[in-house]
């Protein structure tokens, strides 16, 4: 069993930063991928960045430039630094882990983006 934890949600002015951070806690042995998505009101859950235990990084298009993925593997912990935000970028943040033959979700932290 793997349990996920987001953390570092919140509200935010416009073209502020935020930093989320997600740790994975369990009977873990080595995780190969972790990843964020997000959801805001009335839309899909996107994916937003993932990143793999070689440091393989994938980026949605609107955060590119904006928006950084990094690991600590040592800590089986993923981080999101979200800088110059925007409105848009208001959702629900959800950290993913495959693990296995599963898919562990965090319960999601909200990030506000408004002035």
């Amino acid at each position: 069993q793997v349990h996920v934890v987001e953390s570092g949600g919140g509200l935010v002015q416009p073209g502020g930063s935020l930093r989320l951070s997600c740790a994975a806690f369990g009977s873990i042995f080595s995780i190969s991928v972790m990843g964020w998505y997000r959801q805001a009101p009335g839309k899909q859950r996107e994916l937003v960045a993932r990143i793999t235990s070689g440091g393989s990084i994938n980026y949605a298009d609107s955060v590119k430039g904006r928006f950084t993925i990094s690991t600590d593997n040592a800590k089986n912990t993923v981080y999101l630094q979200m800088n110059s935000l925007k409105p848009e970028d208001t959702a629900v943040y959800y950290c993913n882990v495959p693990y296995g033959p599963m898919d562990y979700w965090g319960k999601g932290t909200l990030v506000t983006v408004s002035s």
